[in-house]
């Protein structure tokens, strides 16, 4: 693989950018030299009929030149900053989507709790868009998590559940947590509907409580509308976001002037959506996966197998993540990631994400990375 050339396009450096701690949430390259639109896509009239307030203003996000890079393999490399939106992250497109379709097929009403396990972007994400749509959001996340974040979550209005981490297969992982409290929620709407039809219900108590109402204390409330879970790692809501907004986004910003597209992949929403938008649109555009160290999705695409060197007998680690990356990185296949196009993957590491990330120039650190991704 070439360091540079000018004629195609080099994924090496761009596929480490794009796991770095930089801001930009994923990358894209062209050797296209003419102008670019680097500024926000023109507005989507249909869809700000519908979004308005803080809503409206998630999406499009501008595309910026890494200039470093781009100058030094002689293509036009551009991170979409995603940054921008107001929960700060891509998941706000999510957020806003899942929401969208839930309202839209009456699983969630007005006044109703979303509720998510998650211990990153999507939980900022939901408990910033919920209140926008008239609905509450509870989260909740491991206690071993920095209580910085719960802070955060709380300061955006949103419940916080902290529970004990265990295996995705337990009945209390945060995630089936999340679940279980959705259902509760509904359960409890459905017990007050029927309360409120009966005249001096005996089961209603001066201080407006009721026994069933403490069996989901973390989320109970007197006037409660229901529960709706997220489940953005399912959810095919999530997929759709960049299938119909984020890639089209992107087309339009380029004007199609595109060689290939690189991301990671938690959920596998994003990775997924825009992939496959972008090879409808022309099929010859590249799409690249970057996986961090001990996610099992670098072995599945590149061999069909998923399965990572973390996992061999005698070596299995509690948290084979071991990176300083979030949010990315997974060692099973979910509904959206199974969505996705791609024609490739690269393994990044976290030297590589740090040095790529404060790249200034030269071809020195590209000679490196093309040795370590042989």
């Amino acid at each position: 693989m070439a360091a540079a050339n000018p004629a195609g396009t080099v994924f090496a450096a761009a596929a480490t950018v794009a796991s770095s701690a930089a801001l930009l949430s994923y990358v894209l390259m062209s050797n296209h030299r003419s102008k670019f639109l680097w500024k926000r896509s023109p507005t989507n009239p249909r869809r700000n009929r519908r979004r308005s307030g803080l809503v409206a203003a998630v999406g499009d996000t501008p595309l910026i030149r890494i200039n470093s890079l781009s100058d030094a393999t002689g293509c036009e490399i551009l991170g979409k900053a995603e940054f921008l939106n107001p929960g700060g992250s891509v998941k706000d497109r999510v957020a806003v989507k899942i929401i969208e379709e839930a309202l839209d097929s009456g699983e969630l009403v007005q006044g109703g709790v979303v509720t998510e396990g998650s211990a990153g972007s999507t939980a900022i994400s939901l408990a910033t868009v919920a209140p926008a749509f008239g609905c509450k959001c509870h989260v909740v996340i491991p206690d071993d998590v920095a209580i910085e974040k719960s802070q955060i979550l709380e300061a955006l209005g949103a419940t916080v559940e902290r529970v004990r981490p265990v295996s995705i297969t337990h009945r209390d992982h945060y995630v089936n947590v999340a679940r279980r409290r959705a259902l509760e929620a509904t359960k409890l709407a459905a017990i007050q509907r029927e309360a409120s039809k009966i005249e001096g219900n005996s089961l209603v108590h001066i201080n407006g409580h009721t026994p069933q109402q403490e069996a989901c204390h973390p989320i109970s409330s007197t006037d409660c509308k229901g529960g709706f879970f997220a489940d953005q790692f399912e959810n095919l809501a999530n997929f759709r976001a960049h299938y119909e907004w984020t890639g089209p986004e992107i087309w339009e910003q380029t004007r199609g002037n595109l060689h290939a597209f690189v991301a990671a992949a938690g959920t596998g929403g994003t990775v997924a959506g825009i992939s496959r938008f972008l090879k409808e649109k022309n099929p010859n555009i590249k799409c690249f996966l970057i996986d961090p160290p001990g996610s099992g999705l670098f072995n599945k695409v590149t061999r069909g197998v998923m399965y990572t060197r973390e996992e061999a007998e005698g070596r299995r680690l509690k948290n084979p993540f071991d990176t300083i990356t979030e949010g990315i990185g997974i060692n099973r296949l979910t509904k959206n990631f199974l969505m996705a196009e791609l024609d490739g993957a690269y393994r990044g590491t976290d030297g590589e994400a740090v040095e790529m990330s404060s790249f200034e120039g030269g071809l020195q650190v590209l000679d490196q990375l093309e040795h370590s991704n042989n």
